[in-house]
């Protein structure tokens, strides 16, 4: 029987971040799919125990642990499921997986020098610890050969999932329904989100562009400026974070989904929107290619009549060629019920 302890403690953080809804869905998972020879436990902060049920096992996350971590010691293996983290198992006998989302810190914020430098030393600790690396995209995997010395470490890519896949979603209306077509983007309203690119996309026509999640951050404010700009102050609608049924609800009765992100080490938003047959129109940038395959349209640039003219032949290829079955198909290919399985077959090399 292999000890098992999985790194959770992010989600006692913002949950409304990509690693939260990672964190979340893979921990759902691996509970599900833990064959009989795995003894499973989560490491969490104290007001998260029981937060999966009783089919895993709990450990408590203090911050006195990143010293040394005797809680740790006898597990085989220690699974970290977050990139900038202190905790590591104190035992040269635990054997010790660490997953590479991304650093695109070195994109989002490239002045900050002394910052990515302590946190590449950070990765670059963990790394040389690790037994088996896992990356999120081969474009997470890349980024990170061209960053921090991997050496001959093992490392496997495994996609991010959509619940959808599984779990048919559920639908409640949201508080702000358009009464036109309008336009949708979802996720922490920040510089690296690139929303106000869309903004052009509202001249000569009636569209609303809806815009859900935290939006608490300076980035907001370039956003409104850009829709003065073009006199669309009206038309550009922020919600605030919504509940996973609102999104849903949002997903669903949108025109088209609109990603336009410069830094991504998956995107999951996007995964969600294919799962219901919508157009996505996203960057070239980063790890987006890998999730949108050939069924998505692409910004080549960020000018706007580069971004205006893609998006109308977009719509037209859309609305001539009706691919939303290619589109699903697409959206197909991500499970997190896959990534489970995967994780568990690197746990049984170790």
């Amino acid at each position: 029987m292999k000890k098992v302890l999985v790194d959770m403690h992010r989600l006692g953080k913002n949950k409304f971040n990509g690693l939260y809804i990672y964190s979340y869905h893979i921990g759902q998972q691996l509970i599900k799919k833990k064959p009989g020879n795995i003894s499973l436990f989560y490491y969490l902060p104290k007001d998260l125990m029981g937060f999966f049920g009783n089919g895993v096992q709990y450990i408590i996350q203090k911050s006195l642990d990143k010293f040394f971590h005797r809680k740790a010691l006898g597990f085989d293996i220690w699974h970290s499921t977050t990139t900038l983290s202190w905790y590591m198992p104190a035992s040269k006998k635990t054997k010790f997986i660490f997953t590479l989302h991304d650093i695109n810190f070195l994109i989002e914020n490239p002045e900050e020098v002394k910052s990515n430098n302590r946190n590449l030393k950070l990765i670059q600790q963990r790394i040389n610890r690790a037994d088996h690396i896992i990356a999120i995209s081969h474009f997470a995997l890349q980024q990170a050969r061209q960053h921090l010395q991997l050496g001959s470490k093992p490392a496997t890519v495994i996609y991010n999932g959509c619940t959808y896949i599984t779990i048919p979603p559920k639908e409640n209306e949201p508080a702000y329904q358009p009464s036109v077509p309008f336009l949708f983007s979802i996720g922490l309203v920040q510089k690296r989100k690139n929303f106000h690119t869309i903004i052009p996309l509202l001249k000569n026509n009636n569209y609303q562009y809806i815009i859900a999640g935290i939006d608490n951050y300076d980035y907001k404010q370039i956003i409104l400026a850009e829709a003065a700009k073009y006199n669309v102050n009206d038309r550009v609608i922020f919600t605030g974070p919504v509940t996973e049924e609102e999104k849903v609800w949002y997903y669903k009765h949108c025109l088209a989904f609109m990603f336009p992100s410069f830094a991504e080490g998956f995107g999951l938003p996007v995964v969600e929107a294919m799962y219901f047959g919508k157009p996505v129109f996203i960057s070239k940038e980063t790890s987006l290619p890998e999730v949108g395959g050939d069924v998505a349209y692409y910004f080549s640039s960020f000018e706007a009549d580069t971004m205006i003219q893609v998006f109308n032949d977009g719509m037209a290829h859309y609305n001539n060629t009706h691919p939303q079955q290619k589109i699903q198909q697409q959206a197909g290919k991500f499970s997190f019920e896959t990534a489970a399985e995967e994780i568990y077959r690197i746990y049984e090399t170790l």
